[in-house]
């Protein structure tokens, strides 16, 4: 069953179950947050393809999330600093005027019931620490600390190593779109060990550039 829903599109991707910064200053998406204190708290954010977040004219994707409002700051000037949570996904069925903000048709997405083999989980897991520790050795992203124990059940968990996959925008929608755990999960060791390669390569050519220059 589809329903109307206030929009805000963003170059980023928002997991369920991940936390969302945001600092709101178009008079449209303050309109919104207003809107949406007024009433369930929620909003939907999806990508933008291609384009800007600001001033309209972008290409936005058709599968996004859920955010509900946990905290917000208004600013003397009007500004506001909101701290959302996602909550589920959703499809976008129609676009609706981006007056006073963008709105759109959506229907909730489910994943598939299936349950994902505990290896699975553990796999993807183990893929994204390395992929972390190797870029970490780049000074892009920190590793994940060994202490770090990432818990909850097991969708709980599926979504919060995709919300710490440092990976491109385009990539992190594909980790979104996935249907069901399992398959999310494997297309995140995919992703996560490709990236591992590509980065294992850059260090050792940059081991052996320095090789040359010492010789």
């Amino acid at each position: 069953m589809t329903y109307p829903l206030g929009m805000f599109p963003l170059s980023s991707v928002l997991f369920p179950e991940a936390g969302l910064p945001l600092h709101v200053f178009e008079e449209r998406y303050r309109t919104l947050m207003n809107d949406c204190l007024a009433t369930d708290g929620e909003f939907g954010v999806v990508l933008i393809a291609r384009g800007s977040e600001v001033g309209g004219g972008d290409q936005r994707v058709d599968v996004g999330t859920v955010a509900r409002i946990a905290n917000v700051a208004e600013l003397d000037d009007g500004r506001m600093l909101v701290v959302a949570t996602g909550v589920r996904r959703v499809r976008v069925e129609e676009w609706l005027t981006d007056a006073p903000y963008p709105r759109a048709l959506v229907e909730d997405l489910a994943d598939s019931a299936d349950t994902c083999p505990e290896e699975v989980l553990t796999g993807a897991e183990g893929s994204l620490r390395r992929l972390r520790s190797l870029l970490s050795e780049l000074g892009d992203v920190p590793a994940l600390p060994h202490s770090l124990r990432i818990s909850g059940d097991p969708d709980q968990i599926g979504w919060q190593l995709c919300d710490m996959a440092p990976l491109v925008s385009l990539d992190l929608q594909r980790l979104l779109v996935a249907d069901g755990l399992e398959e999310r999960m494997r297309l995140l060791v995919e992703l996560g060990d490709a990236m591992s390669g590509d980065v294992i390569g850059l260090l050792s050519g940059g081991d052996q550039a320095d090789g040359a220059a010492e010789g």
